[in-house]
């Protein structure tokens, strides 16, 4: 905003484009491949390749490299405006129905008259949105991290606002102890009902790649909030939405045998290594032993045009989510600290693990037998989870 923004008297009118657009054209700017590269080989004749340099010590840049990049920033300054997601649900819902706990000195908002008005915002606006909120003044919040520790905003019986709260997680981030943290805020003591968790994500099926590195970190912490002080597995991702997990890992070996065998729709073997640069068949033309880790599956999908990336997924979350369901329905399905709903059980050891010095507490390894009702399963379902034409 600063960098658009010039000294202007008060009551001039404002016209400020404040959208995400900058930061890719920005990056685009910066990271375009333009530099010409020397190719050469070296002492062990590998071929290698170096930027060049003219006679001043200049870089030598690529005319076809800078006029593609050229016309790529033309195509993206030439987008409709596109909001940033704090600005837009402001814009949508208005500033009097909006609680903003954010870290920002400064926003651009719409006055009654439609205007663009700049609004200054003091260190404790924070306090006073949360407690409109909270007095039911205002009926959404939106808060980042400057908001997500030290306060609440669950419905507490203490106070006017006892709706119970739907918690959307837009942007939960890479650090999935802020992340705890963030979804704490609406989840406490004292309420007067739990809070519904939404996790959002677009129709793109590649960034289902974020959601998968958030909840893999919340799991390996035992993210569990299930109204608890405590944190641990409120189970707020299913176990297909982790990506990272032995069940996707096991999905993607299959995946890549039915892509060698020509046995998926979305994609041919041949075509999907032409555009990752992923190599899965080798010299004698079997399949490789050492397949692409998941990680590296994954940032290479997010690199395919969307209605392709999308098909692959589909095919991909349908094995992932077969084994998860296999694994449900065999009762070897990991969810951390869960209730087990079972016929009848009886114990068969009861090991002492340790003794607490100081209060003499004891900690136990049970080992039971338990007996469920059989649930038979379908060819059909035999069928998805190997993956197999019934």
């Amino acid at each position: 905003m600063e960098n658009r923004r010039k000294p202007a008297p008060p009551a001039t009118t404002l016209d400020i484009n404040c959208d995400c657009k900058e930061y890719v054209v920005d990056y685009v700017a910066r990271s375009f491949p333009v530099r010409l590269m020397a190719v050469f080989t070296d002492e062990n004749g590998n071929p290698r390749s170096e930027p060049m340099i003219d006679e001043q010590g200049q870089p030598v840049l690529c005319r076809s490299a800078l006029a593609a990049r050229d016309r790529m920033i033309e195509q993206l300054c030439a987008l409709p405006p596109i909001a940033t997601a704090l600005d837009a649900i402001i814009e949508r819902f208005g500033v009097d129905a909006v609680a903003e706990v954010t870290g920002r000195s400064r926003r651009l908002i719409i006055g009654r008259d439609g205007r663009q008005k700049l609004q200054s915002r003091s260190p404790r606006a924070n306090i006073a949105e949360t407690q409109a909120f909270m007095d039911g003044r205002k009926r959404i919040l939106v808060f980042s991290d400057a908001g997500g520790t030290g306060r609440s905003y669950h419905a507490d019986l203490s106070v006017r606002n006892q709706a119970r709260r739907v918690h959307f997680l837009l942007e939960p981030g890479w650090r999935a102890d802020a992340a705890i943290q963030g979804l704490g805020r609406s989840n406490r003591t004292n309420q007067a009902s739990a809070p519904l968790f939404r996790p959002v994500t677009t129709d793109v099926r590649g960034e289902r790649r974020f959601i998968s590195t958030i909840a893999r970190r919340l799991d390996s912490l035992g993210a569990l909030t299930r109204g608890q002080r405590q944190t641990g597995g409120q189970n707020l991702f299913d176990p297909s939405d982790n990506l990272e997990s032995t069940y996707a890992k096991e999905a993607l070996n299959r995946w890549f045998g039915l892509l060698f065998m020509g046995k998926l729709e979305a994609v041919g073997l041949s075509r999907f290594q032409d555009l990752t640069g992923l190599r899965i068949e080798g010299a004698d033309g079997s399949l490789v032993d050492d397949l692409p880790s998941i990680q590296r599956w994954l940032n290479r999908i997010l690199a395919l045009p969307i209605a392709l990336q999308n098909a692959i997924f589909d095919e991909f979350i349908s094995l992932v989510e077969a084994r998860v369901d296999a694994a449900r329905q065999a009762g070897t399905l990991d969810l951390g600290v869960e209730t087990i709903a079972v016929e009848s059980f009886d114990v068969i050891s009861d090991t002492l693990l340790r003794t607490d010095a100081t209060s003499g507490a004891t900690t136990h390894l049970l080992e039971l037998e338990i007996a469920r009702a059989l649930k038979p399963l379908t060819l059909k379902r035999l069928g998805e989870h190997f993956g197999l034409d019934t």
